[in-house]
C-alpha cells in the first residue's frame, strides 16, 4: 500500500500485484492523490500533468467501480482547476464520446459511468470556465438518460445536478429540457432513480424560476406521484423538493426575483395545494369529477407521509420568525386537514392522519420556535381549541336532528386531539418556564382545556385529560388544585355521563402523572379518590344513563390510584381486595345463574366492570409489588381465577345477546392476559390448560375472521436483525409517521382511546405520549407476551400438541390468513423459546424438538422477509435452549445442505441468515466445528451479484459469526477482509442494504483483531490500510446509514490503534455530520465525538475550529453548511441541546461536552465561562427566535410600520440565515449550570491560584494571557443569580447549588486592597436577593429546602461582618423557623407530607449549621487574649482586631434567642431520626400518627430526608448541652411553654434532672453509634466527621462523663465501633477526631476511677489492698476483650500506630520480604495523629489495678519507643517533632505515675524499667543506617529515665556504660546544638538529688567537659549556636562549683577561672574581633565578675597562683569600664542577674 503513495501512478507496483488486489491499489492511489493535489506546489503538478492526466483518462476506460469512479473524477478536476487548463475540452470531447458510444454491454457499463461521473466534476468545480460546451454536454447527457438502466440513469442525473450547480444561472437555455426529461422519471420504479431526480430537480429549482411559478402544480402532482409506493429514501428526497419549491414559491430568491419579473404565489395558494396531496394523494386533478365526490380510494399512506414531512421542510426552509409571524394561519390549516372527511374516513385513517398533523406540529413548533414564541404558539392552540368548542356546545345544544353537525362533532374530535395533543407537549417542553401561559387570565388555558372535558367524543375528552396531565408534570403546584377541581365537578355533575367519564380520565392522568412530580401531592388525595370511586361504582347500577360510565370511571380511578405506589396503598388494600371480591360471582353455581340472568345492556356494564377490575388488579400488581405478599396474592386469585372460568362462556353469552359485546368481551381477556403474565406463573398452574387454549385461540385468529396480526414480532427479534427487517425507520426523526407504513396491523395507530388506562400508565421510553394500539391487536400482543411467560411452566406432552397445533393451523389457513396465521404464531414461539431461555429451561425430549424443527425450518424460506428473520431467530434461540452439541450439528448440516443446493433467493437468504443465529445464540465455542463450512458457504454466497438481496443476508449472516466467533475467526480475517473490500468496490451505491451489512461486517473485523491493530507486522499493517480504505469508501457513500457505520468502524479503530486514525480528516467530517439530517447518522458522529473527546479532546476542538477557519476563507463553503463559529464545536453541541428531543444522542451530547469541560476547562477558562454564560443569559424574555435583522431595516422599520417585501427578504435570504437560532432552552440553561459547578470544582483541583486574588493579580501581571477563575468571580455570581431566579425550577436548583459551591470555594479570600476584609463581601447584595425568591410562599419545598442550604453557607463562612448585614439573610431563616413551629397540618397543601418533611428539616439543619459556626466563632474569642475594651465611637481604628473578627458574641446573638424552641425542636428531630433508623422488624414499636415531622404514610420518603440532615443537628445538640449542662433549669419551663405541636408524653412532667440527662444521653450516643457502626459508602465525609465531634463535645460535658464512665460495656461498645469506622474511613481528619473522642472517654473513665478511689480511701482507712484492686485488671492483671475498656483502648490505638508507622510491627520485621525502612518524617496530619495517641497511651496504665498496669505496660512502653525510635529524625530549625515530645511526655507519665509505689510489683516495675531504658539505649546506638537520627530527642529520654527512675537504675552498671557512651557521643558531636543539649541535660542529671545516680556520671564526664571547653581557647566560637554551646558548658562547670563542698572549691575554681579568663580578648584584637568572639568575651568577663564576689577567697587564690592570668583579667575590666561609663552603671546596678538560657524546651518534660 505504501507504494501506492506517490504523485503518479507507479505502475511496476502496479504490474506486480495480483489481479484481485489491483482495484485497492488503484483506490489507495487515488486517495493518496485526493490530499496530495490540493496541498502540493503548483510547479510540480504542472511539471507531470501531461503524465497525470494520460493515467487518469486511461482508468476510466478500464471499468472502475463507483467509489473509484467518483474519486478519478474528482481528481481530474482537481488537477485542472489547479494545473493547466488547455486539454481539459479533449478529456471532455472524449468522456462525452464514452457517452455516446452504442456499446451496451454490462462490461462497458462501469467505463460509461466513470466517464458520466468525470464530466458532472468538471461542471461543478470549473462551472462557466468551460464556456459554451455546456449545451452539448447536457444535450449528450439527455439522450444517454433515455436509453440507460437504471444504474446509468442514477449516475446521469446526479451529473446532471452537478453541472447545474456549476453553472447557476448560465445554463438557463437549458432548464427546461433538463425539467422536462427528469420529471418523468420521479416515477421511475427504481427508488435510487427517484432520490437522483428529486436532487436533481431540487438544484434546478434554484435557478429556473418556472418551477415555481408556471409549472408550480404540475411540479406538486409529480412529486405526489413520486412517493406513491416510495421507500422512505424517497420519500425524503421528494419532501426536500417540494416543501422547498413551496417555500421558494413563496418567498423567492432575492437574484431570481431582480431578472424577471414574477406573480408570487400567496400563502394559501400554497397551502392548498400541499393539502391537496395530503387529502387525495397522487390522483391528480384529472379523474372525474363524480369519482372525486364519491370520495372513492383512500390517499395512500406513503404520500400522506411524504407530504407531512414537506410541510415541515416547507415551513423550516421559511425558518423560525416566519413561523411565528403566521402561526395562526398555519395553525388553522393544519387543523383543518385532520377535520377533513376524506383524512378521516375509517378510524385508523383517522388516527394515522391526527399522527401526521400532530408530528407537523411538533417538528416546527418545537424545534423552531423559543420558549417566548412558544408560549404566543400555545395561546392560538387555546384559542382555536375554545372555537371548536364553542361550535361543538351550539351543536349538543341544538335539539334538532342535524347529521351535518353529528359529523361536525365527529370531526371536530380530531381537531380536538391534535390541538391538545400539541399544547400539552408544548407546556410539558416548557415545563416551569410554561408558567405565564398558564397563569395569564386572559388565555384561560385551564378554563378552556377543562371545557373539552365535557366534549360528546371520548377521543378528545381522553386527550384534554392528558394535556392536563402535562400541564401538573410541568407545574407541579397545579397539581393538587386540579385534582381537587375535577372531584368537586365530578360531584357535581354526577348525572352528566360526559362529565363522569371526561373528570374521571383528567383525576387518572393527574394521579399517573404524581410519579414524575418528586414532590407528590398529599396523602388525603388518595382517600378523596377511594371515596369518589366507591361513590360512582356504587351508584352505578341506580341509573342506566350513566351505569357504564360510572363503572368505567369507578375502576379507572382505582386504576390510577395504585400508581401512586404502596405507601399509599397500603391502607386502601383491604377495601380494594373486598371491591374485587364482589365484582366476581363468589362460586361455579353462580357463574352459571348469572348466565342465564340479563339481556344486553346488563352484560355489557357487567363485562365493562369486570375489565375494570382486573385493569386495576394489573395496576396494583404493576406499581405495588411490596405488597404482593403470598396472602394477597392468594385473594386476588380468586376472582382471576373467576374470570378465567367465566371467558369459556362468554361465546354463549355473546350468542345470545349480539356481537356488539364483543368488545368488552375481547376488553376483559385483554386485561385477563395483562395481570397474569405479571404475576408467578405458579400461582395459576391450576388454570393452564383452559388459559392455554384461550391463549392459542387468540393469536391463531380461531375465532377471528380479520387478519389481525401482532405488533411484537420485531421488539422480540434481534435488534441487530433491522437492517432486514428495515426497523431502522424506529430510529429516524420521523419515527412516528413512518410507523405507519410498516406492514403488521394497525401498525403506528396507537391512540389513547384504544385503552383510557394508558392515560395513567408510565409512558414507554421514548415516546411522547402513550399510544395503545386498536383492541384487536392489543389482544394478541397480549396473549402472545403471555404464551411466553406460560410455556416453560407446561408439561412436555402439552408443548407438542400446541406445536402439532401450529402446523396443522398453518397448513388450514390461505393466502393472506396464512402470512397472518404464520405470523402470529412465530411470535408466540419466540416468545416461548426467549421464556425458556430466561427460565433457564430446556425445550423437551425428540418429538417436541422435532415439532418446533419442522415449524421454524417451514418458515425458513417463506416469502416474507420478517417470517424468514423470526424463523433464523426461532432457530438459534432453539439451539441455545436444547443446547446439544448434536442438535445443532444437525440443524447446521440442514442449512449447509439447502445452502449447497438451492438456486432461489428466498430459501438462500432464509438458510444463509440460520447459520448466523446459531453462531449468535450458541457463541463461537459451541459452533466452533461449523465455523469453517459456514464462512465459505457464506462467502462465497456473497459474491453473488446478480441478486443483492441474497448478498445481503449472507454477510449480515457473517457479521453475526464474526461478533460470536471472536478470536476464533482470526484465521478467516484476511479473506473475509478482502471480499468486503472488493464488494466496496463494486456493488453499486444504490444497493444501500449491501453496503450497510459491509459495514456491519468490517466493524466485527476490526474487533476481533482488536488490539492487534497496534503492531507493525506486514500482515497487520495490510489489514490495518484495508480497514482504513473500507471505512473511506463507505465515508463517501451517499447513503446515510452506510457513513453511519464508516463512523462506527472508525471508532472501534480508534479505540485499537488510535495512533493510526488520522483525526484532522475524521473530526470535521464528524462536525459536518452533526447537521446531518439524519438521526443515525448524528447519533453516530457524537458517539464518536464522545470517545474522541475522553482522549484528545484538544485536539478535537482545533481541528473542528479549522474546519470553521475553512469554511469561512475558502471559495466552496456552498458543499459545507456548518454552523460552527467562534465558539467553537462546544458551542455547536451546547446548541444542538436544544433542537435533539432523542435521549441517546442527548446522553452523549452530554457526555462529549463533559469530557472537554474536564480537560480544557482549566486552561481555557473564559472561553468556557463565556459559552456557559451565553447560554445563562438567554433567558425567555429575550425574545422567541432571535432575528437576523440588517442595521438599515431597523432604521427603515422606524419611517413605515409594515414592513416592505424587501426588507422582509433581505432577512431571510442567504441561506446560512434562515434558520435563525433559538434562545437556548431552559434544559439546556440547567447543563450549563451544571457545567459551570464541574469546572469550580475542575478549577479547585488544578491551582489554588485560581482561589487567590493577590496571586491571580501577579500571575496575570506576568502572563496576561493566563486566566485564573478569581478575576471572573462577578461573573459566576451574575451566572448563578441569573439561574436562581428563573422561571424554571430545575434551573433554580442547579443556580442555588452553583452559589453554594461559590461561596464555599472563595468564602476565605481576601481582597488585597483591603486588608481584613474577603472579596465575596461585595456581593452580599446579589445573594441575599438570590436568596429572597426561595423563600416566598408559593415556591416548590425543594428549592426552598436548598436555598436554606445555601443561607446557612452563606452565615457560616463568615464573609459578612457586619450583624446588620447579616440579618438580611438570617431574617429568612427566622420566618422558615416559625413555619416549622406551625406544627404539622396547619398550611393548605399543595405537595405531599414528605414535602414538608423535607423543608422542616432543611431549616432545622441550616440553623444547626449555623448554631456550630456561631459556637466556634465563640470558643475562638474566648480563648484570645481579651483586649483592651474601647468605646464604641473609636471603632474605625480598631486596626489591630483585623475588621472580620467579630465581637466576641457576635453570630450567637443572632441563633441565642431563638435557642430555646430550636434546641426542642432538635431533640424532637433527633428522637424522630432514631426511630426511622429502627430495623424493620421493630416497626411495630413507631408511633402510629408518626413523628414530630413525618407521617407514617410518608414514612420511606422520609427516611431519605432524614438522612441528609441529623449529622448538624446531633452536633448542634451536642454542644447546646455541653454548653447547658444538659439544658438544666431549662426543663423546668419546657414543660410550661412545649410548642403544641410536638408529640409530648404525659411522664414528662415527672421526669427528674437525671432521668432527662440519660434519656439524652442514649438518645445522643444511640443515634451516633448506629450511624457510625455501618456509615454507608455514600454517606458524606462531613456526616461522619459532624457525629465524631458531636461525641467529643458531649463527652466533655460532666454529666455526659459520669454517664459513660458508671456504664463501661458502653464505653468498650463506643471504642469498638470507632476502632471499626478507622478501619473503613482514611482521611485524617477523621482519625484526629476519633482519637479526640477516645481521649474524652479515657479521661471519663479516669475521673471515675478517681472518684472511686477517693471515696473509698475516705471510707476504708484500714484496708489498703481493696484500693490496690480498683482499676481494670483486679488482683489477676486479666483483661477481658469485649469488657475491657483498656483492651478496647489498646486496639485501636495500636492499630493507628500500626497504620501509620508500620516498622512497629514485629511482624513485618520477621517476615522474609522485610527491608529495613529509614525512618521518614510523617506528613503532619499523621504527625498529630501518632502525637496523640502516643499521649492517649501513656494514661491507660492509670485506668488499671496495678495488677492490670504490668499487664499492658509491656506493650506501652514497647510502642512508646518505637516511636520514640522511629519518629526521632533531625528537623532543619532544630524543633522537636510533635509525636517525639508526646512519646517523652508519655515516659515522663509513666514513669512517675504512682503505680511505682506499690509494694506488689515492685519487681516487675523496676525490671520493665530497666528494659525500657535498655531499648531506648539500644535505639539511640549510633548507626549508619540512620545518619538523621535527632540524638538530642535519645538523650532526652535518658536523662528522663534518669531523673525519674533514679531508684530502679542506680548501680546497673551495664545501662550506667550506656548512658554515659550516649552523653560522650554527644559531647563529642560536630553540631554544636547537640552539645549545647547535651550540657543542659547534663546538667539536670548532674544536680539529681541521689547523689548515688550523679556522681558516677559527674566522675566520668566532667573530665571531658573541662578539656572541651578548654579547647575553646584554640578554636574560638565561630557562630552563634557554638557560642551558646560553650555558654550552656560553662553554666554546668558553675554549677558543678556551687555543688562541690568547700575543701574542694579552689581545686573546681582552678578549673573554671584559667578557662573563663583564656576567653578573654587582648585590648588590641577586641575591636577587630567578629560578633561572636567578642560575644565570648563579655560572656566570660561578666561570668568572672560574678563569680569573684560569690567565692571571694577561693577565687583570689586561683587568681593569685597565676600571673598572668591576673594581668589578662584586669586589662579587660580596664577596656570594658572605658568603652561605655554608661554600661557600665548599668551593669554595677544589677551585678547578679544571671542571664536566662536561651534555648527553651518546647514542652518541659522534668
Amino acid at each position: 500500500m505504501e507504494l501506492a503513495h506517490s504523485l503518479l501512478l507507479n505502475e511496476d507496483a502496479l504490474a506486480q500485484i495480483t489481479e484481485a488486489k489491483r482495484p485497492v491499489f488503484i483506490f489507495e492511489w487515488l486517495r493518496f492523490l485526493d490530499k496530495v493535489l490540493v496541498a502540493a506546489n503548483k510547479v510540480d503538478v504542472k511539471e507531470k500533468q501531461k503524465k497525470l492526466v494520460e493515467q487518469l483518462t486511461g482508468l476510466i476506460s478500464s471499468a472502475p467501480g463507483p467509489p473509484t469512479r467518483k474519486l478519478l473524477a474528482k481528481n481530474l478536476a482537481t488537477l485542472y482547476s489547479i494545473g493547466d487548463t488547455f486539454t481539459v475540452f479533449q478529456t471532455l470531447d472524449k468522456c462525452n464520446e464514452i457517452i455516446k458510444s452504442k456499446d451496451d454491454t454490462p462490461a462497458h457499463l462501469p467505463t460509461k459511468l466513470a466517464a458520466v461521473a468525470c464530466v458532472g466534476a468538471f461542471y461543478e468545480k470549473m462551472g462557466r470556465m468551460l464556456g459554451s460546451s455546456f449545451p452539448d454536454t447536457i444535450n449528450n447527457l439527455l439522450k444517454a438518460l433515455k436509453s440507460a438502466e437504471s444504474q446509468g440513469r442514477g449516475e446521469i442525473l446526479l451529473s446532471l445536478q452537478k453541472v447545474l450547480s456549476g453553472l447557476g444561472g448560465a445554463a438557463a437555455s437549458c432548464h427546461r429540457d433538463i425539467y422536462k426529461n427528469a420529471r418523468s422519471l420521479l416515477t421511475d420504479r427504481s427508488m435510487a432513480v427517484r432520490c437522483a431526480v428529486a436532487k436533481c430537480l431540487l438544484e434546478l429549482q434554484n435557478e429556473a424560476v418556472f418551477m415555481w411559478t408556471t409549472e408550480l402544480e404540475n411540479v406538486a402532482t409529480l412529486c405526489f406521484k413520486a412517493l406513491e409506493g416510495s421507500n422512505y429514501g424517497v420519500r425524503v428526497a421528494v419532501a426536500k423538493l417540494l416543501g422547498t419549491v413551496m417555500a421558494t414559491a413563496l418567498m423567492p430568491k432575492q437574484a431570481a426575483v431582480m431578472r424577471q419579473n414574477v406573480k408570487r404565489a400567496t400563502l394559501d395558494e400554497v397551502l392548498e395545494l400541499m393539502a391537496t396531496g395530503f387529502l387525495r394523494g397522487g390522483s391528480g386533478f384529472l379523474k372525474s369529477g363524480g369519482e372525486m365526490l364519491k370520495g372513492g380510494g383512500s390517499v395512500s399512506r406513503e404520500v400522506r407521509v411524504g407530504v407531512t414531512q414537506a410541510y415541515v421542510v416547507f415551513v423550516t426552509t421559511l425558518g423560525g420568525q416566519w413561523l411565528e409571524r403566521n402561526f395562526a394561519t398555519f395553525l388553522s390549516h393544519v387543523l383543518d386537514l385532520v377535520s377533513h372527511p376524506r383524512a378521516t374516513q375509517t378510524h385508523v385513517e383517522a388516527v394515522y392522519s391526527r399522527r401526521c398533523v400532530s408530528f407537523m406540529l411538533r417538528a416546527t413548533l418545537g424545534g423552531l420556535l423559543g420558549e417566548k414564541a412558544q408560549i404566543a404558539a400555545g395561546k392560538e392552540i387555546c384559542q382555536a381549541i375554545s372555537k371548536q368548542m364553542r361550535a361543538v356546545e351550539a351543536v349538543v345544544n341544538d335539539i334538532s336532528e342535524n347529521k351535518a353537525g353529528a359529523a361536525d362533532v365527529s370531526a371536530s374530535q380530531h381537531v380536538m386531539v391534535c390541538a391538545l395533543k400539541e399544547l400539552g407537549s408544548l407546556v410539558q417542553s416548557l415545563s416551569a418556564t410554561a408558567s405565564p401561559l398558564i397563569q395569564e387570565p386572559s388565555v384561560g388555558l385551564l378554563e378552556t382545556v377543562t371545557s373539552v372535558l365535557l366534549h360528546p367524543s371520548m377521543a378528545a375528552r381522553l386527550a384534554a385529560a392528558w394535556c392536563l396531565r402535562c400541564v401538573a408534570v410541568a407545574l407541579p403546584y397545579q397539581l393538587s388544585p386540579l385534582l381537587d377541581r375535577c372531584a368537586e365537578r365530578i360531584n357535581n355533575l354526577k348525572s352528566s355521563p360526559e362529565a363522569v367519564s371526561g373528570y374521571s380520565f383528567a383525576m387518572a392522568a393527574l394521579l399517573g402523572g404524581v410519579h414524575q412530580c418528586p414532590l407528590g401531592i398529599p396523602h388525603s388525595k388518595g382517600k378523596l379518590v377511594v371515596s369518589i370511586a366507591e361513590d360512582l361504582l356504587r351508584t352505578a347500577a341506580q341509573n342506566s344513563r350513566l351505569s357504564l360510565q360510572r363503572t368505567q370511571a369507578g375502576w379507572l380511578l382505582l386504576g390510577a390510584l395504585m400508581t401512586l405506589g404502596s405507601s399509599l396503598v397500603r391502607y386502601h388494600l383491604p377495601k380494594m381486595l373486598l371491591l374485587w371480591r364482589n365484582v366476581f360471582p363468589r362460586s361455579q353455581k353462580e357463574l352459571e345463574a348469572e348466565k342465564a340472568r340479563g339481556d344486553s345492556f346488563t352484560w355489557q356494564v357487567t363485562l365493562e366492570g369486570r375489565a375494570g377490575a382486573l385493569c386495576a388488579m394489573r395496576s396494583f400488581v404493576a406499581h405495588c409489588p411490596e405488597l404482593l405478599t403470598e396472602d394477597v396474592i392468594r385473594r386476588l386469585m380468586t376472582p382471576i381465577e373467576c374470570a378465567m372460568t367465566m371467558m369459556s362462556h362468554v361465546p354463549a353469552i355473546i350468542k345470545v345477546h349480539g356481537a356488539h359485546l364483543k368488545a368488552s368481551a375481547a376488553m376483559v381477556r385483554l386485561r385477563l392476559y395483562d395481570i397474569l403474565a405479571l404475576l408467578p406463573p405458579k400461582t395459576y398452574e391450576g388454570s393452564f390448560n383452559a388459559l392455554l387454549r384461550e391463549l392459542v385461540a387468540e393469536f391463531t385468529l380461531t375465532d377471528n375472521s380479520a387478519n389481525t396480526t401482532t405488533s411484537l414480532l420485531r421488539s422480540l427479534c434481534h435488534y441487530d436483525d433491522s437492517v432486514l427487517m428495515g426497523s431502522w425507520l424506529q430510529e429516524t426523526d420521523h419515527k412516528s409517521i413512518e410507523d405507519q407504513l410498516q406492514p403488521n396491523s394497525a401498525s403506528g395507530s396507537g391512540a389513547l382511546e384504544h385503552d383510557p388506562s394508558s392515560i395513567y400508565l408510565r409512558v414507554p421510553v421514548g415516546e411522547a405520549i402513550p399510544g395503545p394500539l386498536p383492541l384487536g391487536v392489543s389482544v394478541i400482543d397480549a396473549s402472545v407476551a403471555l404464551f411466553g411467560v406460560v410455556f416453560p411452566h407446561v408439561s412436555f406432552k402439552h408443548r407438542l400438541q400446541m406445536l402439532d397445533h401450529f402446523a396443522e393451523c398453518i397448513k388450514q389457513a390461505k393466502g393472506v390468513r396464512q402470512q397472518a396465521v404464520q405470523l402470529n404464531i412465530f411470535t408466540a414461539v419466540l416468545s416461548a423459546l426467549k421464556g425458556l431461555a430466561e427460565n433457564k429451561s430446556t425445550l423437551g425430549p425428540e418429538e417436541v424438538r422435532k415439532s418446533a424443527l419442522a415449524l421454524v425450518m417451514g418458515a425458513l424460506d417463506n416469502p416474507n422477509p420478517i417470517l424468514r428473520c423470526a424463523a433464523g431467530e426461532a432457530l438459534g434461540r432453539m439451539a441455545q435452549v436444547v443446547g446439544e452439541a448434536t442438535f445443532i450439528a444437525r440443524m447446521a448440516q440442514t442449512s449447509f445442505d439447502k445452502l449447497k443446493s438451492a438456486r432461489d433467493v428466498v430459501s438462500r437468504t432464509g438458510h444463509s441468515l440460520a447459520l448466523g443465529c446459531l453462531h449468535r445464540y450458541v457463541g463461537g465455542i459451541g459452533s466452533g466445528q461449523h465455523l469453517k463450512t459456514s464462512v465459505s458457504i457464506l462467502l462465497a454466497l456473497a459474491q453473488d451479484g446478480s441478486s443483492h438481496e441474497v448478498q445481503t443476508w449472507s454477510l449480515h449472516s457473517l457479521a453475526l459469526i464474526v461478533d460470536s466467533s471472536g478470536p476464533m475467526y482470526r484465521g478467516y480475517v484476511e479473506p473475509t477482509l478482502s471480499l468486503v473490500l472488493t464488494l466496496l468496490l463494486t456493488v453499486p451505491p444504490s444497493h444501500t442494504e449491501v453496503h450497510q451489512c459491509l459495514g456491519r461486517c468490517l466493524g466485527a473485523l476490526i474487533t476481533t483483531v482488536g488490539p492487534e491493530l497496534q503492531g507493525n507486522g506486514a500482515t497487520i499493517s495490510t489489514i490495518r490500510s484495508s480497514c482504513l480504505v473500507g471505512c473511506a469508501i463507505m465515508q463517501d457513500h451517499s447513503d446515510s446509514l452506510v457513513q453511519a457505520a464508516a463512523i462506527s468502524c472508525l471508532q472501534q479503530l480508534h479505540m485499537f490503534a488510535p495512533r493510526h486514525v488520522n483525526l484532522s480528516s475524521l473530526v470535521p467530517c464528524l462536525c459536518v455530520h452533526l447537521c446531518s439530517s439524519h438521526l443515525l447518522l448524528r447519533r453516530a458522529a457524537v458517539a464518536c465525538l464522545r470517545q474522541l473527546a475522553q482522549r484528545e479532546a484538544a485536539e478535537v476542538c482545533e481541528y473542528a475550529m479549522s474546519l470553521a477557519k475553512k469554511a469561512g476563507d475558502g471559495k466552496d463553503n456552498s458543499t459545507i453548511n456548518m454552523n460552527i463559529t467562534e465558539t467553537g464545536l462546544e458551542g455547536v453541541l451546547f446548541g444542538m441541546l436544544d433542537r435533539e428531543t432523542d435521549r441517546k444522542l442527548c446522553s452523549d451530547i452530554h457526555d462529549t461536552l463533559g469530557h472537554m469541560l474536564s480537560s480544557l476547562a482549566v486552561e481555557k477558562l473564559s472561553h468556557w465561562l463565556k459559552l456557559c454564560k451565553d447560554v445563562l443569559a438567554a433567558t425567555t424574555d429575550v425574545g422567541g427566535a432571535v432575528a437576523f435583522e440588517v442595521e438599515k431595516d431597523e432604521e427603515d422599520s422606524e419611517k413605515k410600520d409594515e414592513m416592505d417585501d424587501d426588507t422582509m427578504f433581505t432577512g431571510l435570504g442567504e441561506d446560512d440565515k434562515s434558520k435563525p437560532s433559538v434562545a437556548p432552552r431552559w434544559v439546556t440553561r440547567v447543563f450549563a449550570a451544571d457545567c459551570l459547578c464541574r469546572i469550580l470544582l475542575l478549577c479547585e483541583n488544578a491551582d489554588k491560584a485560581h482561589f487567590n486574588l493577590a496571586a491571580a493579580r501577579s500571575a496575570q501581571a506576568k502572563n496576561p494571557k493566563g486566566d485564573l477563575l478569581v478575576l471572573h468571580l462577578s461573573d459566576l455570581i451574575r451566572m448563578a443569580f441569573m439561574a436562581a431566579t428563573d422561571h424554571s425550577n430545575q434551573l433554580r436548583m442547579a443556580g442555588l447549588q452553583a452559589l453554594e459551591d461559590i461561596i464555599k470555594k472563595f468564602a476565605s479570600v481576601p481582597e488585597p486592597e483591603f486588608p481584613g476584609h474577603v472579596i465575596l463581601e461585595q456581593y452580599q447584595a446579589n445573594v441575599g436577593a438570590a436568596l429572597r425568591p426561595a423563600f416566598s410562599p408559593d415556591t416548590p419545598s425543594d428549592i426552598t429546602a436548598k436555598a436554606c442550604q445555601v443561607c446557612s453557607t452563606w452565615i457560616g463562612s463568615g464573609v459578612v461582618s457586619d450583624l446588620n448585614d447579616l440579618r438580611r439573610v438570617h431574617n429568612l431563616l427566622v420566618s422558615s423557623l416559625d413555619k416549622v413551629q406551625a406544627g404539622k397540618g396547619s398550611s393548605s397543601q399543595l405537595y405531599s407530607e414528605s414535602a414538608t418533611t423535607m423543608e422542616k428539616l432543611a431549616v432545622l439543619k441550616a440553623w444547626a449549621e449555623v448554631y456550630v459556626v456561631a459556637m466556634k466563632i465563640k470558643k475562638e474569642a474566648e480563648s484570645k487574649p481579651a483586649k483592651p475594651v474601647k468605646s464604641g465611637d473609636e471603632d474605625e481604628d480598631e486596626e489591630d482586631l483585623g475588621a472580620d473578627v467579630l465581637p466576641p458574641d457576635s453570630l450567637i446573638t443572632l441563633v441565642q434567642p431563638e435557642l430555646p424552641s430550636l434546641s426542642h425542636l432538635w431533640l424532637a428531630m433527633l428522637r424522630d431520626y432514631a426511630l426511622l433508623t429502627l430495623p424493620a422488624e421493630f416497626s411495630s414499636q413507631l408511633p402510629p400518627d408518626g413523628g414530630a415531622f413525618y407521617t407514617p404514610e410518608t414514612i420511606d420518603t422520609a427516611r431519605l430526608h432524614y438522612r441528609s440532615s441529623w449529622a448538624p443537628v446531633l452536633h448542634a445538640v451536642a454542644l447546646w448541652l455541653n454548653s447547658t449542662g444538659f439544658g438544666e433549669g431549662q426543663d423546668q419551663e419546657e414543660i410550661s411553654s412545649k410548642p403544641p405541636s410536638l408529640p409530648q408524653g404525659s411522664c414528662s412532667a415527672t421526669k427528674t434532672f437525671e432521668e432527662s440527662v440519660k434519656d439524652r444521653m442514649h438518645l445522643m450516643l444511640g443515634v451516633s453509634i448506629e450511624f457510625l457502626c455501618f456509615p454507608r459508602p455514600e454517606e458524606p465525609i462531613e456526616h461522619v466527621m459532624s457525629c465524631l465531634q458531636a461525641l467529643c463535645t458531649l463527652l466533655e460535658s460532666p454529666c455526659a462523663k459520669t454517664h459513660i464512665a458508671e456504664d463501661q460495656l458502653l464505653a468498650v461498645e463506643l471504642l469498638n465501633v470507632l476502632h471499626r469506622l478507622l478501619l473503613t474511613r482514611d482521611p485524617p481528619a477523621i482519625q484526629l477526631q476519633v482519637t479526640a473522642v477516645v481521649q474524652e472517654t479515657i479521661r471519663a473513665a479516669q475521673d471515675h476511677l478517681q472518684k472511686q478511689r477517693t471515696g473509698n480511701g475516705k471510707e476504708e482507712e484500714g484496708e489498703k489492698d481493696t484500693q490496690a484492686c480498683l482499676g481494670e485488671g483486679g488482683d489477676t492483671g486479666e483483661l477481658v476483650p469485649g469488657k475491657s475498656l483498656v483492651y478496647a483502648a489498646m486496639e485501636l490505638l495500636v492499630f493507628i500506630l500500626v497504620r501509620h508507622l508500620p516498622q512497629l510491627n514485629s511482624r513485618v520485621k520477621e517476615s522474609p520480604s522485610h527491608t529495613p525502612l529509614r525512618p521518614q518524617r510523617l506528613p503532619e496530619e499523621s504527625a498529630c495523629l501518632v502525637a496523640n495517641t502516643v499521649s492517649i497511651l501513656a494514661e491507660l496504665p492509670l485506668l488499671c489495678s496495678p495488677a492490670g498496669s504490668m499487664t499492658i505496660l509491656p506493650t506501652v512502653l514497647y510502642l512508646i519507643t518505637g516511636v520514640l525510635r522511629e519518629t526521632a529524625i533531625k528537623t532543619a530549625d532544630n524543633s522537636v517533632p510533635v509525636p517525639v515530645s508526646a512519646a517523652l511526655q508519655g515516659i515522663k507519665t509513666i514513669i512517675t505515675s504512682p503505680m511505682a509505689q506499690e509494694e506488689i510489683i515492685q519487681m516487675q516495675w523496676t525490671g520493665l524499667v530497666r528494659s525500657s531504658l535498655a531499648s531506648v539505649l539500644d535505639h539511640s546506638q549510633p548507626d549508619e543506617s540512620r545518619p538523621d537520627m535527632d540524638e538530642v530527642s535519645m538523650l532526652t529520654a535518658i536523662t528522663l529515665f534518669l531523673l525519674s527512675a533514679s531508684t530502679e537504675l542506680i548501680g546497673v552498671v551495664v545501662l550506667q556504660k550506656g548512658c554515659m557512651d550516649r552523653f560522650q557521643n554527644a559531647l563529642n558531636s560536630s553540631d554544636p546544638w547537640v552539645q549545647a543539649r547535651c550540657y543542659q541535660l547534663l546538667l539536670s542529671v548532674f544536680q539529681h538529688s541521689s547523689r548515688a545516680l550523679s556522681t558516677p556520671y559527674i566522675h566520668a564526664l566532667a573530665p571531658l567537659m573541662v578539656e572541651k571547653l578548654k579547647a575553646v581557647e584554640r578554636s574560638r566560637p565561630g557562630t552563634t549556636a557554638e557560642l551558646q554551646a560553650v555558654q550552656e558548658g560553662i553554666r554546668v562547670l558553675e554549677n558543678l562549683v556551687s555543688m562541690g563542698e568547700e575543701k574542694n572549691r579552689v581545686q573546681l575554681l582552678a578549673l573554671l577561672v584559667p578557662t573563663l579568663v583564656s576567653y578573654l580578648l587582648d585590648e588590641n584584637a577586641i575591636s577587630s574581633a567578629p560578633q561572636v568572639s567578642k560575644g565570648l568575651h563579655d560572656f566570660a568577663l561578666q561570668n568572672l565578675m560574678r563569680i569573684g564576689p560569690l567565692y571571694p577567697a577561693a577565687f583570689k587564690i586561683v587568681i593569685g597562683a597565676a600571673p598572668e592570668l591576673k594581668t589578662r583579667l584586669e586589662s579587660a575590666i580596664r577596656a570594658n569600664q572605658a568603652s561605655s561609663k554608661a554600661k557600665a552603671a548599668a551593669r554595677q546596678a544589677q551585678p547578679t542577674v544571671q542571664a536566662a538560657p536561651t534555648i527553651k524546651l518546647k514542652k518541659s518534660f522534668f
